[in-house]
């Protein structure tokens, strides 16, 4: 995560850590939406049981670890950045019990692999990123020739909603109103371009809209702690909690809960379907 944030000397303010350590635990709590979303994706993999996957940005590692009783007789290595993640993954899928299953750590903006995979994949993890060419040229180095990849991120337009209420309760905190967005959410004539400076043949890029739906305003507000760390940063620990009742709030009066209490977020995907060229095709 990359972000330029402007600071106050208010003590209810917290110098906000770009690389705030993930709590696996709450993420496994918070994060059923993008695992619904990956086993979508998945079927976009068509993956071989023989075949070599690269999962980028694996999380706690559930999806990875699903990817991998699918090629019961290939290899699965999935990777973080994030050392807790990394770390909570192998402990709750050891290779005693997955052979076939791998956990590294490592930046997707350095991959360390060299034509060793038949398919590299990422969901809802990419967007953590700003600037996108030097990960597609890893991906494009790990793969083998004629090797395709498959991934899913948040896209130009994503969580427009709930980035307006951070920014009107930035306001009402006193936090300021300059706040550069620390994703990368990208639109498709971009990541076009950027498949092609790779040596990656786009094959499908487009944004597709998604209702992201939480169960109540609890699980939204978690969800909230979770995947947006950047904003919630910008306030002081002890006071955090209540900074995100009150984007939650303020994010319903914008956007009610339906009848059944359940909070809806419009999200708009970025979704990359792409190969390797084999030399033949060179």
């Amino acid at each position: 995560m990359e972000s330029k944030l402007e600071q106050s000397t208010s003590p209810a303010h917290a110098t906000p850590d770009p690389k705030a350590r993930w709590n696996p635990g709450d993420y496994a709590r918070h994060s059923s939406g993008q695992e619904l979303w990956a086993k979508e994706l998945l079927q976009l993999v068509a993956l071989e049981p023989r075949e070599s996957l690269l999962d980028v940005g694996c999380g706690d590692g559930r999806v990875t670890a699903q990817i991998a009783a699918l090629a019961p007789f290939g290899r699965v290595v999935g990777v973080d950045s994030s050392a807790e993640m990394v770390h909570f993954a192998q402990r709750q899928f050891p290779a005693a019990a997955h052979p076939n299953l791998t956990f590294v750590q490592a930046d997707a903006i350095s991959l360390p692999f060299h034509s060793q995979f038949d398919v590299v994949f990422s969901n809802a993890a990419l967007h953590w990123i700003r600037h996108h060419p030097p990960v597609l040229a890893g991906i494009a180095r790990s793969l083998k020739p004629a090797g395709r990849c498959v991934l899913q991120m948040g896209g130009k337009g994503n969580g427009v909603g709930v980035i307006r209420a951070f920014e009107l309760c930035f306001q009402t905190w006193d936090l300021g109103d300059s706040f550069a967005c620390p994703y990368g959410f990208h639109a498709p004539q971009d990541y076009r371009q950027w498949l092609e400076q790779a040596g990656l043949v786009a094959d499908s890029v487009e944004l597709i809209e998604k209702d992201m739906l939480h169960a109540d305003r609890d699980v939204f507000t978690g969800w909230l702690r979770t995947a947006w760390m950047p904003y919630s940063s910008r306030v002081a620990e002890s006071r955090r909690d209540q900074f995100l009742r009150d984007v939650t709030a303020q994010y319903l009066k914008m956007y009610p809960a339906d009848d059944a209490g359940q909070v809806h977020v419009q999200m708009v995907r970025l979704q990359v379907l792409a190969h390797k060229n084999s030399p033949a095709q060179v």
